[in-house]
């Protein structure tokens, strides 16, 4: 990038890996007792009418989350629905599927990346109710909406999908399409 080129967005810190895994419950198991990561919190997520590649789509999937330092890692595993998790999976195998970063104006940053040609492939906004969305710390936790969208960049310079996230405190004006209930 040239000094006067100025990016289309400005990302936030780095906020998650994210892994799609065949088993969740056997992966977390491995990661805890190989390498020492976690405590791991697993939920099962319902999306219904999602868009993924411009339709809407309904799936379920797991996701486990756990911090190294300050930074999450997700894993995660499709039960139903195709997702860009399962296009991953059947190309790839297990591996790192994605990398996600905050946005503070979601609806800005894709309206400025889609003058570029990168759309999101999935998208969707959920209430995340006492989530690790931000922070290791669980005293810290508290309920958030939260709006991601999963960039087509894989076939781009660096290969790897990049999952863009705007997580805000819920407000009375919240287009919501479905609840996340970690833990139950």
């Amino acid at each position: 990038m040239s000094e006067q080129a100025k990016p289309p967005i400005e990302l936030g810190e780095f906020n998650h890996i994210g892994l799609v895994v065949q088993n969740i419950e056997e992966t977390v198991d491995f990661y805890s007792s190989v390498f020492g990561l976690g405590p791991f919190s697993i939920d099962t997520y319902r999306l219904e009418g999602v868009q993924y590649r411009g339709k809407p789509v309904d799936a379920v999937m797991k996701a486990a989350f756990a911090f190294s330092g300050g930074v999450m890692i997700e894993l995660v595993e499709v039960i139903e629905g195709e997702t860009p998790h399962t296009e991953f999976f059947k190309a790839k195998g297990n591996g790192v599927q994605h990398i996600a970063f905050p946005v503070d104006d979601m609806e800005k940053a894709l309206a400025q990346l889609a003058e570029r040609g990168i759309v999101p492939i999935f998208e969707y906004k959920f209430i995340a109710q006492d989530a690790p969305v931000t922070d290791p710390d669980p005293s810290k936790r508290r309920d958030m909406q939260v709006w991601e969208a999963y960039l087509d960049t894989e076939d781009r310079p660096g290969g790897t999908v990049i999952q863009l996230m705007e997580v805000s405190e819920i407000g009375s004006d919240s287009d919501v399409t479905f609840v996340a209930n970690p833990g139950s």
